[in-house]
Order: C-alpha cells, then sequence, then structure tokens
C-alpha cells in the first residue's frame, strides 16, 4: 500500500459516509413520530412490511432510495419519492417490490412518485419478473396535479401496464395496507389478485366525504369500502387479512406455489471470489478527478478469480473489453480505460476519451456478445468522444455512430455502472440511461453531465459575460468575472452530483463500490427470467 492508495481510500470512504448518513435520514421517510402514529393504528412502517415479506438473511437491492432528494423543498420534501422500491426475494422466488410510505404526506402521489412506479413496472416488464405492491397512499397529491395526472408517462401509464403485464402473464400481487382512493384504486384491482387488511385497509373510488357532497349520502369509509365490504358483498379482493403480517404471510404462501417459466439460458458457472480484494477498489479510484488510473485493476478486484479474457488489447486502447464472470454468471466487459495509452501508430491517446479505433473495437466486441447470447456489462468514466481535425477527418462520427448502433440495438440484457465521469455523448455511447440498461447505478464518485466542470463553467461564463455586454454594460473587472465563474462553478457542481441524479432517478442507485458484484448479480439473474426472443440486428451499422 503506498500513500497516493491511502489517500484515494480515504476520500472514497468519506463518499460512502456521506451516502450512508443521507440514507439513514432518507430511512427515516415522514419522521419517526408518524412511524409510531402508524404502529398505534396497528399498521408496520413500509420498510417494516418489506422485511418480515421478504426472505431473511436474502439479498434485497433497493430502486430510488434518493428519488426526489432535495426536491419539492415548497411542499416540505418528498423522501424516497414517497416509495420504496426495490427487487428481492419472497419465498426464494426473486420478485420487485413496490411500497408505499404512508408517512410522506399520507403516501401522495408527487411527480418523481409516478415515476419511479413507472421505472419498477418497466423492470418488471423486460425481466418478466412478478411485481408486489404494498397500496397505502391517499392519492395524487393534489397541488401538483397537473405534473402527475394527464401526460403519457404520469399517474395513468401505470394503469395501462398493469393491463400489458396481465396481459404478458407477468404476476401482480397487490395489498390494500392503508388507504387506496380514486384513480389509485384501479391499481390493486387490475392486479391478478388482491387482499385487504381489516379495519386499516380501504378502497373506493370516492371517500364519504365526497360521497356525502356528490349524492347527499352519508355512510363511513369501513362501510364504505373497508375489507368485509369488499371481501363479503362486492367481491373486488380475494383475501382478507386480520393484519399486515398475515396480509404478507399470503403473498409469501401464494409465491410459493408460483410455477416456473423458460430463462433466457444465461450461463452461470461456481461462483469464485476475486483473487483481490473488493475493499481495494476504494484505494484504486484518485482523489482528483484528471487523475488516470489502471482500469484492469478495477475489474480483477470485481471478477471471479480476478479473471478478464481481453479482447483485442493492443488496439483501441481507451475502451477495454472482454470476457468474464461475476458470481458465476457469465458478462462481456465494456470499460473506459483511464491510463494514459500509445495507439497503433505510436500517437499519445488521453485516458477515458473514446477514439475512433477503441469505438471500433467496442461495437465489434458488442455484436459477438449478442452472438454468443452474453450479457454486457458497460463500466462507465469517460470525457466523450475526440475532438480536433485529425479526428473528425478519421471519422470520428462514423465510428462513435456505429458503437451507438451496435450498442442500442443488443438484445442481451445491458448493465450500466458509472465510476466516475460521464460527459456528453460518452454517457450514450456507453450506455446512458437513455439506452435502456436493465440496470444503472453510480459510485459516489460519479459525475454526470454533458461537460466536464471547468469547461462548462468557463462556457457559461463566456455567455453570460456577453449577455450582460449587450445589456450596454462594456467594462468587467477581474473580480467581477471571478465571482461568476465561482457561482457558475458551483451551480453547476450541484448539478453534476450523482445525488442529482439520483433524485432524478437518472440512475437507479448511488451504491457503496463494495456492492457492485451484487447489483450485477442480482441483475443478470434478473434478466434471465426473460428468454432473448428478438433476433440481433443492427440496422444501418457499416463495418
Amino acid at each position: 500500500m503506498n500513500i497516493e492508495f491511502n489517500r484515494n481510500e480515504d476520500k472514497m470512504k468519506q463518499l460512502i459516509s456521506h451516502m450512508e448518513n443521507k440514507l439513514e435520514k432518507i430511512y427515516l421517510g415522514g419522521g419517526k413520530s408518524r412511524m409510531e402514529k402508524q404502529h398505534e393504528q396497528g399498521k408496520l412502517s413500509v420498510r417494516e412490511r418489506i422485511d418480515f415479506l421478504i426472505d431473511k438473511d436474502s439479498r434485497f437491492i433497493e430502486i430510488g432510495a434518493f428519488a426526489g432528494d432535495e426536491m419539492y423543498k415548497e411542499h416540505g420534501g418528498c423522501p424516497c419519492g414517497g416509495v420504496v422500491i426495490g427487487i428481492g426475494y419472497v419465498s426464494k422466488r426473486q420478485c420487485i417490490v413496490v411500497a408505499n410510505d404512508a408517512t410522506v404526506k399520507a403516501g401522495a402521489w408527487f411527480p418523481i412518485t409516478g415515476k419511479k412506479n413507472l421505472r419498477a413496472q418497466e423492470i418488471a416488464m423486460e425481466n418478466r419478473l412478478p411485481i408486489i405492491y404494498l397500496v397505502d397512499s391517499a392519492g395524487v397529491f393534489l397541488p401538483m396535479q397537473d405534473e402527475i395526472f394527464p401526460d403519457k408517462e404520469h399517474f395513468g401509464r401505470i394503469f395501462r401496464n398493469n393491463a400489458i403485464m396481465s396481459s404478458m402473464g407477468i404476476l401482480q400481487l397487490s395489498a390494500i395496507m392503508g388507504s387506496c382512493v380514486a384513480g389509485g384504486a384501479y391499481l390493486p384491482i387490475m392486479s391478478d389478485e388482491a387482499m385487504i387488511v381489516d379495519k386499516t385497509g380501504s378502497i373506493f373510488l370516492a371517500g364519504s366525504f365526497l360521497v356525502k357532497a356528490a349524492i347527499g349520502e352519508s355512510i363511513d369509509n369501513e362501510s364504505l369500502g373497508g375489507a368485509t365490504t369488499h371481501c363479503e358483498i362486492s367481491g373486488v379482493t380475494d383475501y382478507k387479512c386480520k393484519d399486515d403480517k398475515d396480509c404478507l404471510t399470503r403473498i409469501r404462501n401464494i409465491m410459493d406455489k408460483v410455477g416456473h417459466f423458460p430463462t433466457a439460458g444465461f450461463d452461470r458457472a461456481e461462483l469464485k471470489p476475486p483473487l483481490k480484494n473488493e475493499l481495494d477498489m476504494y484505494g484504486l479510484i484518485p482523489d482528483a478527478r484528471d487523475k488516470p488510473y489502471d482500469m484492469r485493476e478495477i475489474i480483477s478486484s470485481l471478477v471471479d478469480d480476478s479473471a478478464f479474457e481481453e479482447y483485442k488489447e493492443g488496439y483501441g486502447q481507451t475502451i477495454l473489453c472482454g470476457l468474464s464472470r461475476i458470481e458465476g454468471w457469465s458478462v462481456g466487459i465494456v470499460a473506459n480505460q483511464r491510463k494514459v495509452v500509445k495507439s497503433k501508430k505510436g500517437e499519445m491517446q488521453f485516458g477515458g476519451v473514446i477514439y475512433s479505433d477503441s469505438a471500433d473495437k467496442a461495437a465489434r466486441f458488442i455484436m459477438n456478445c449478442n452472438q454468443k447470447k452474453i450479457p454486457l456489462l458497460f463500466l462507465q468514466d469517460v470525457t466523450g468522444f475526440m475532438v480536433g481535425s485529425r479526428s473528425e477527418q478519421g471519422g470520428i462520427i462514423k465510428d462513435g455512430a456505429k458503437l451507438v448502433n451496435a450498442m442500442s440495438n443488443s438484445v442481451v440484457p445491458k448493465f450500466t455502472v458509472i465510476i466516475g465521469n460521464s460527459y456528453g455523448a460518452g454517457n450514450y455511447a456507453m450506455c446512458g440511461k437513455a439506452y435502456d440498461p436493465r440496470l444503472i447505478v453510480a459510485w459516489p464518485s460519479a459525475q454526470i453531465a454533458v461537460m466536464g466542470g471547468s469547461q462548462a463553467a468557463k462556457t457559461l461564463l463566456q455567455i453570460q459575460v456577453a449577455a450582460l455586454k449587450s445589456q450596454g454594460k462594456t467594462e468587467i473587472t477581474k473580480e467581477e468575472e471571478t465571482k461568476m465563474l465561482g457561482e457558475i462553478t458551483k451551480k453547476y457542481e450541484e448539478q453534476t452530483s450523482p445525488y442529482y441524479a439520483a433524485a432524478r432517478l437518472w440512475v437507479d442507485a448511488i451504491i457503496n463500490p463494495a456492492d457492485t458484484r451484487k447489483w450485477v448479480s442480482m441483475g443478470i439473474e434478473m434478466a434471465n427470467n426473460a428468454p432473448v426472443t428478438k433476433p440481433y440486428n443492427v440496422g444501418i451499422l457499416q463495418t
């Protein structure tokens, strides 16, 4: 261990500690007092429900824990987007769980809540995962109804997806464990089976106050839409449960009987740990963003037996491609190399930049993995494509388009881990969110932006100075320029933070680097539920 390694390790540990502190606050939802109120009502909190539902001592990965982070401050915030979503095991079956947090605005739906629910359904549909809804929600957050109600990717899309998943044969189970009102009432009833908790669960299109105002009928909510009404009179729900634990146990009993379906057939061998300690990754990422490092060392700490069968090792060296295994699963890795390297012509190439030869190599490797039915893992630390006259004359745009085309049309599942930089077109070519990775996660060291902070800040400063001059301010002092640059840089860096991205669900999670193997392994296991039926066709790609 050297001084630089220790310095890097300390910096990463600080980033992880910051992440864990933020998560501790998020896990409290609307606060301890509101959790205690739920307990007084005989209800479990949202995370207690999930803990009881999933298999003991089994893995659970949470999607979108940072959703809504630092957003909606004018409305008191919306920690975790007001809904907890994750992938775990129920009666040994991998499932996705969607659970409203009634401590956050009574489980009301903010715009990010809708986006997060749609992401859960997308994961279920792509991977043919059973989905379990634990419903406890007051419905749409009315002050923001225009941002959640009418558009294509808003609230109503959820019920459309319920219907589509049903037609696809994807199992949906719902538990009504609290309020379930208005349009939200359709979600559990459009599921395959629905259970309701006696006395605490209720479901109706309009509550007692609205019924009184609309038609003059006086009735209490329990008689209107409680468990007895819907299990014994209307037949709307299928199971009447005495309390939360009884309800969750029934779900476990149902999942225990579910049959098995064909798989995609991705190859899995016996799990072997890396030869290098996974925690070594903490010391491998430089403490400064512009320092080079060898991505092969990261890969060695990540893959089984530290074995990496590298493809075209001496060609296109700013992208590493090769075959490995992660927890036994076969995987093709496409990773940005951050070392400064020499090209085949003897020219120096900047690490983290995509050149024509590296784009060409990666495109060919992606095609090979599709032919062999091997899932793809993208490890991003990319500043973009090489610019300048030599690159343009060498056809960088064409070679970049080849890579984007090969990656976009991939029919094997793709997974993306953003380790460091994720800038501009490099984000796209390395399977950013727009390119449908089955899961996309970031390390706490990640940054996501159209370009690096210093370049962007200087560009924005030039624009701001030009605007001031056009308004008649001819003299701008050095002090004024320095102050403006500082303000611009601060704002831009806030927007490049992984937390800014995670709050808006540009990534599914910010994770401890040591958990990367778990996320990739569970992701491939999830994807293996969905047979690959579409042939691989790269369309206009020219080789």
